[in-house]
């Protein structure tokens, strides 16, 4: 059985912290970024992890600009779980998050977790 498995939004004061998880399940991917979406505005990239191919147990991290210096991605081989540290968090994260696992030219994609932060 091929899913991700996302966990850990809920609400949080300003200045807060979360963690997020995705647990993929049945497949190896080569990335995984997490989309953002708050009401009335597009989708947003937060943070990508990238299989270094070349480089065993080395990754490439990318991050949006919002997010840059609060948010840490990282990645746990051995279980197949990418986490999404977020610190410092304001009402401006506010929104949906969706995990992306991509294996060759695949996408599979997580159930959205609503993360909220209160001012």
């Amino acid at each position: 059985q091929v899913n991700l498995v996302q966990s850990g939004g809920g609400l949080v004061q300003a200045g807060g912290s979360l963690r997020l998880s995705c647990v993929v399940k049945g497949f190896t991917f080569s990335s995984m970024t997490w989309y953002r979406q708050a009401p009335g505005k597009g989708r947003e990239l937060v943070a990508r992890i990238t299989q270094n191919e070349s480089v065993p147990n080395e990754s490439v991290l990318e991050y949006g600009d919002s997010v840059k210096g609060r948010f840490t991605i990282s990645r746990n081989n051995a279980e197949n779980t990418v986490y999404l540290q977020m610190n410092n968090l304001n009402p401006e994260d506010t929104a949906v998050y969706e995990c992306v696992a991509r294996r060759e030219n695949l996408n599979f994609w997580s159930e959205e977790t609503q993360v909220t932060v209160s001012s």
